[in-house]
């Protein structure tokens, strides 16, 4: 009897480590299954091999308004007003600095020849709008100019896009030019003469300021055919 005892051996002798490779799973007593999953590091991999995220990765991720980027959005925008005023100072510093020596320099004094008769530098008083076009209405361009203006500023608020920036910011640069001789330029307040110097053959007079407006108007008509919106957003007719 006792022999069998020792073969078969009693529940006493069983070892826990035994007890468990029974049970399903192979837990050990006192363990629940799936505690290894509870003591995975964040950022380990899952169970399906991809990496786990923090936990509040998916809640910072998201806005308070509930869209991606929350509050990103903000900062991105104020950096794309920046670029739009960036771009019309320096539009507007060269079209100043420009006429400044111009007036200095080449007012009163025969035309500089730049690419033989085909380009050259001349002075012209201009009282129209871009390119010597409307001498007669000279108040209601400078209104325009001013209205032009306003609407870029209460924009700006909405903008998003860093081609519109640079459009806008060319055209704020190219009317703030104009308007500046509009104001102070002879023969008074609202009707000064805008200065003119670039002179293509068989083309109107002009100056940086038009230039600059052009080349604003042109790309925004770019951006419109390619439905691009000042808020970042692209819309499909």
């Amino acid at each position: 009897m006792a022999e069998a005892e020792r073969i078969i051996g009693t529940p006493d002798d069983t070892p826990d480590a035994a007890r468990a490779e029974q049970r399903p799973g192979g837990h050990a007593s006192g363990e629940r299954p799936g505690a290894e999953t509870a003591r995975t590091p964040a950022g380990a991999p899952g169970a399906d091999g991809t990496a786990g995220a923090p936990a509040g990765v998916d809640e910072q991720a998201a806005g308070a308004d509930g869209t991606a980027g929350g509050a990103a959005g903000r900062p991105r925008g104020k950096r794309r007003v920046a670029v739009l005023f960036a771009v019309a100072a320096i539009a507007y510093a060269l079209d100043l600095i420009s006429k400044m020596i111009v007036v200095a320099k080449l007012e009163h004094h025969p035309p500089i020849e730049i690419v033989g008769d085909w380009l050259r530098f001349e002075a012209i008083r201009n009282a129209g709008a871009a390119f010597g076009f409307g001498e007669a209405f000279t108040v209601i361009f400078t209104v325009i100019a001013a209205a032009v203006i306003v609407v870029i500023a209460r924009l700006a608020r909405k903008l998003y896009s860093l081609p519109w920036a640079v459009a806008l910011g060319l055209l704020l640069g190219g009317a703030l030019g104009n308007l500046t001789d509009r104001i102070f330029r002879s023969p008074g307040v609202f009707q000064g003469a805008v200065v003119d110097f670039i002179a293509p053959k068989h083309f109107a007079v002009f100056n940086l300021a038009d230039s600059a407006i052009v080349c604003g108007g042109i790309l925004i008509v770019l951006l419109s055919f390619k439905g691009l919106d000042p808020d970042g957003t692209v819309h499909k007719d």
